[in-house]
């Protein structure tokens, strides 16, 4: 075995053990399970946890990691799910097309397309339309700083209902999320998954990674003023998303004047993508400021 599949393989494992035991313990089943968003492929679904409310709740869309190749929809964090049982909000679990399937854009066009589906079923989940959030780890985290950025992609004129709603959010959380690929060219990044999102083989030299790509690949290019509220939650010893992915994003938030929030776990490592209890404080209370609050 290369020492290339070798690292993807134990990448993919890890986020693997990480979605199969939620950090919390808790055991909830989805009120609605592999609920289909498209039909391009059967992996485009969502399972909804409902909070039990007389009221529409906000909703939170959480979005796996594992290499954009792994992982699964089924492994909510824990802090979230505390939510549901609390009755204060919702959260739609998304499974998007993998790399072995499609390519960059394919999992942010499925995860922008899930946030619409959620708005065109906001009255039959009872969820308030204004206020959905976005948050993942690591994949995850990259794809929900993605749509979180990425302008409105709501197509006014279209005859599906799905791709006339908004896919804008009040707010999103990373966890140990890459956002910048330009600094492939700087710093190592060993991990394949980062070149084959985009079409290359393992090993690709960054100098030979065309430019529109590199770009458009990365969150930090969509950032514009009018972005919503974006904390990052990030390990200072991570070895697989460098910290600068995530001091790079906030420096030019800051700049365009959005609010952002760097959360640095002191020796945390990439394990911080699990969004496990004990670096998830900070985005509980993020969560309740600008998704909860009246």
């Amino acid at each position: 075995m290369n020492s290339h599949l070798k690292s993807l393989l134990v990448f993919i494992a890890a986020f693997a053990v990480m979605a199969a035991f939620p950090p919390s313990g808790l055991a909830q089943a989805p009120v609605d399970r592999d609920v289909a968003y498209d039909d391009k492929h059967l992996s485009q679904c969502v399972d909804v946890y409902l909070a039990k409310s007389d009221k529409p709740t906000p909703a939170v869309i959480y979005i796996h990691g594992g290499g954009w190749r792994g992982g699964s929809k089924k492994g909510v964090p824990g802090w979230l799910m505390r939510f549901v049982s609390d009755g204060k909000l919702s959260v739609v679990a998304v499974e998007y097309r993998f790399t072995d399937v499609a390519i960059h854009p394919a999992q942010v066009n499925d995860c922008l397309r899930a946030i619409q589906f959620v708005r065109q079923n906001a009255e039959k989940w009872n969820i308030d339309p204004l206020r959905l959030g976005v948050t993942g780890g690591s994949a995850g985290g990259h794809l929900s700083a993605y749509v979180a950025l990425h302008d409105d992609v709501a197509n006014a004129k279209s005859t599906d209902p799905v791709e006339q709603q908004s896919s804008r959010v009040a707010c999103a959380v990373s966890f140990a999320g890459p956002t910048d690929w330009s600094l492939l060219s700087s710093i190592a990044h060993g991990h394949p998954a980062y070149r084959q999102l985009i079409g290359y083989v393992p090993g690709t030299p960054a100098s030979e990674l065309k430019a529109e790509l590199v770009k458009d690949v990365s969150p930090i290019t969509f950032v514009s003023e009018d972005d919503p509220p974006v904390m990052q939650v990030h390990g200072d010893n991570d070895d697989i998303v460098p910290l600068e992915h995530a001091s790079n994003l906030h420096e030019q938030l800051r700049f365009k004047g959005v609010t952002s929030e760097l959360v640095v776990i002191p020796g945390g490592n990439h394990g911080v993508a699990g969004a496990g209890d004990q670096v998830s404080t900070r985005a509980v209370q993020f969560v309740q400021r600008y998704l909860l609050a009246p």
